[in-house]
C-alpha cells in the first residue's frame, strides 16, 4: 500500500511523533491508521496516541435544563464568526428547548418532527440557513432525567466549545456537580469508573505495555509487575474517579463526589466538531477563483 503524506501527517497530528518514524510505522502496518498508532506506542515514540480526533468543524455546545430534565447538544456551523452570531445562538436555544420538551430518539426523528411554526424542524433550520447564509447543522443530542435527590452538573467552556452534562446521585449540591463536569471539559476522561472499561481494552492496554517495557529492556521477571503499575496509570487517564481532581490535585474526583454525599451516575462530554475532517483550502485561492468567476 502507498503511505502518503498525508497519512504520514495525520499520524504525527494523533501521535506526536516524528515524521519518519510515523512513516515507519505506517509502512510496517501497511497504513493501517490504529496498528500505527500501537506501533509507536510500543516503541515508545508517541506522546500523544489518545490524542482525540483533530477538531474541524465550528458551532457550538449547548445546555438547556427544565427541573429534572436536561440537554446538551451539538449544533454546527462553517465558521467561527457564524457560531457567535446572534441568530446562530436562538436557533440553538430554539432546538433545545424543542428537543427537551418533545424528546425525539434520534437526531433524524428530530428533523422530521414538527414545531409550533407548522415547520419540521429540518426545514426551521433551512430557514436559518437562508438568514444566516452558511450550512448549519443540528449534529446531535443526549436527553437526561434524575429525581429531586439528585444534581444536573452543566458546564459550557470557552463560550460552548466544549459542553459536559453530569449527573450526580444522592446529592442536590449542584456546585459540587458542576465542579466535576468541569473537570471531564479540562481533562475528557472515558469513562466513570473502572468496571466500565471493558476486559478487551485492558487486554490490550497491558499487550502493549508490556511490549512497551521488553522493547525498554526491562528484565522479563520485572516487567509483569511493571505493567501493573502502568495499568493503573492507564486507568488514572480513562476514568474520572481516579483522576486527581483539578480544583485540588490532592484529592480524587471520586473521594470528591463521595464527600458530597453523592455518586457520580454518568457524564456527556461534547467538544465542537471533534471527528469532523474539514475542508482544507486555500484562503488566497479561494478568493482568487471568486475573483475570476465574477
Amino acid at each position: 500500500m502507498t503511505i502518503t503524506a498525508q497519512m504520514v501527517k495525520e499520524l504525527r497530528e494523533k501521535t506526536g511523533a516524528g515524521m519518519m518514524d510515523c512513516k515507519k510505522a505506517l509502512t510496517e502496518v501497511n497504513g493501517d491508521m490504529e496498528a500505527a498508532i500501537d506501533f509507536l506506542r510500543e516503541k515508545g515514540l508517541s506522546s500523544a496516541a489518545k490524542k482525540a480526533d483533530r477538531i474541524a468543524a465550528e458551532g457550538t455546545t449547548f445546555i438547556h435544563i427544565e427541573g429534572n430534565e436536561a440537554i446538551l447538544l451539538e449544533v454546527n456551523a462553517e465558521t467561527d464568526f457564524v457560531a457567535k452570531n446572534e441568530g446562530f445562538q436562538t436557533l440553538v436555544r430554539e432546538l433545545a428547548d424543542f428537543l427537551l420538551t418533545n424528546k425525539p430518539a434520534s437526531v433524524e426523528e428530530a428533523l422530521a418532527m414538527k414545531m409550533e411554526n407548522g415547520l419540521t424542524v429540518a426545514d426551521h433550520i433551512s430557514n436559518a440557513i437562508a438568514k444566516i447564509g452558511e450550512k448549519l447543522t443540528l449534529r446531535r443530542f443526549e436527553i437526561r432525567t434524575k429525581t429531586d435527590e439528585d444534581a444536573f452538573g452543566p458546564y459550557l467552556h470557552m463560550g460552548g466549545r466544549i459542553g459536559v452534562l453530569a449527573i450526580v446521585e444522592g446529592t442536590t449540591d449542584a456546585d459540587a456537580a458542576r465542579d466535576v463536569a468541569m473537570h471531564v471539559a479540562a481533562l475528557n476522561p472515558k469513562y466513570v469508573s473502572r468496571d466500565q472499561v471493558s476486559t478487551e481494552e485492558v487486554e490490550h492496554e497491558r499487550k502493549i505495555l508490556t511490549e512497551q517495557a521488553l522493547n525498554e529492556g526491562k528484565p522479563e521477571n520485572i516487567v509483569a509487575k511493571m505493567v501493573e503499575g502502568r495499568i493503573g496509570k492507564f486507568f488514572e487517564e480513562v476514568c474520572v474517579l481516579d483522576q486527581a481532581f483539578v480544583k485540588n490535585s490532592d484529592q480524587k474526583v471520586g473521594d470528591f463526589v463521595k464527600s458530597t454525599g453523592g455518586t457520580l451516575k454518568e457524564f456527556t462530554r461534547y467538544a465542537v466538531g471533534e471527528g469532523i475532517e474539514k475542508r482544507e483550502e486555500n484562503f488566497a485561492d479561494e478568493v482568487m477563483n471568486q475573483v475570476k468567476g465574477n
